[in-house]
């Protein structure tokens, strides 16, 4: 109930907030910029905040940061308090149920000729709600398959093709496990990313969740048997301090794991072989892949919108891009700074660039609703049950689907 309230309340402030008329002056204005992170990222993002005073003298822009957990607990206190910042760090899988404390850039795109075929179409759809736009990007990455090279080359299986399919990846996974290995390791959003990649859909034509549906039951299960029936992943557990399929692929002891290129730099760091990227794999049609990220909006109560939003402009910019690219922190979500972290964060991982360039030619919309996020909890807390062989998978996407708030 508290959620709604809240959800109601900010979407009555983003409301109110288009009637708000702009004018720009040259007051001396300090605005504070709230993102999740910690003492470590003080530095990378001061830099960026330096770019905004170094283009417009009359602004400083103080960074705020939080531990991802409790920066999602804080928002919606501080959003209804009045409290939030003037530039607000978005996922775009929170889209749906933030949206509302963010101010419309629309027509601040309109009114500074602000060119938005500068960033990933894919991502600037994800950080927007309905026809408007509600952030900008400064990172996006479909989810990939990170591969273990040695293992691959010891087995002698293949690169992957760009295009491989379910079968392949299956196959390959069975090959690579023995002597106490696995081919591969399970983790809870691999159920989400991986279906819709084979063509499934958990959300029916008026966007409301349907996750029994035969399509998702069938694609959800061929994920599943890779652990019940082929034993090619132990079962993933959620819990706190967990080994997760990074961890696992990082002690060699998975071969293959699925994330998004935010882990590349710190996979890569982690290993002491070579790794590959290659995309998900299709189901019998063509490939289609989900993609994510996040970005930086203004809050709809802030006092100082329009400087925000030019602070905002410069904090995606060009160099700021660059620089979050060379440091690896971001594969840009604007385009003409992607080959930054191509050439630096990127460079010697195998299939990387190939990978993410086909992925993002087949990139399809990532469909969400204000219940996503109750839907991803519930896959992480029930699919184990499906893995360990204590319920079929249609029972558990039918009792999830049960529990989804209404």
């Amino acid at each position: 109930m508290r959620r709604h309230l809240v959800l109601l309340a900010t979407t009555a402030l983003a409301s109110a907030s288009l009637f708000a008329a702009p004018s720009y002056s040259q007051e001396q204005v300090n605005l504070t910029w709230q993102m999740w992170g910690d003492e470590k990222d003080n530095a990378l993002f001061g830099s960026l905040a330096a770019l905004v005073t170094e283009q417009y003298p009359n602004i400083t822009v103080t960074p705020q940061f939080s531990g991802w957990t409790d920066y999602w607990t804080r928002l919606p206190v501080l959003a209804s308090s009045g409290q939030i910042a003037d530039i607000v760090a978005m996922q775009s899988m929170r889209m749906p149920t933030f949206y509302g404390i963010l101010e419309p850039l629309d027509p601040y795109f309109e009114k500074e000729g602000f060119d938005v075929n500068l960033y990933e179409s894919s991502i600037m759809e994800g950080l927007s709600h309905g026809e408007t736009q509600y952030a900008l990007p400064y990172d996006v990455g479909p989810w990939v398959v990170y591969y273990n090279i040695d293992r691959f080359e010891e087995a002698g299986i293949p690169t992957p093709a760009p295009d491989w399919t379910f079968d392949d990846f299956r196959d390959a996974a069975i090959k690579l496990t023995g002597d106490g290995k696995y081919g591969y390791a399970t983790q809870a959003f691999d159920f989400i990313a991986g279906p819709v990649a084979l063509g499934a859909e958990y959300l029916n034509d008026a966007d409301e969740f349907d996750a029994a549906n035969p399509g998702y039951v069938e694609a959800v299960g061929k994920y599943v048997d890779l652990v019940n029936v082929d034993k090619t992943s132990p079962v993933f557990a959620s819990g706190s301090g967990a080994i997760t399929g990074s961890g696992r692929f990082a002690t060699g002891e998975a071969a293959m794991y699925i994330d998004g290129p935010w882990v590349l730099v710190q996979t890569k760091d982690s290993v002491d072989f070579k790794i590959g990227v290659a995309p998900l794999p299709r189901g019998d049609g063509t490939s289609r892949f989900i993609t994510a990220g996040s970005g930086w909006g203004v809050a709809a109560t802030s006092k100082h919108k329009d400087e925000a939003f030019k602070a905002l402009a410069v904090l995606t910019g060009p160099k700021a891009a660059e620089i979050l690219a060379t440091a690896g922190r971001a594969l840009p979500g604007r385009l003409d700074a992607q080959k930054f972290w191509y050439d630096e964060a990127a460079k010697d991982v195998v299939g990387a660039r190939e990978a993410l360039t086909y992925a993002f030619e087949h990139s399809t919309k990532f469909r969400l609703n204000e219940k996503y996020n109750d839907f991803e909890n519930l896959i992480t807390q029930y699919m184990p049950l499906a893995l360990q062989g204590d319920s079929t998978t249609e029972a558990v996407l039918t009792d999830i689907q049960n529990q989804l708030p209404f």
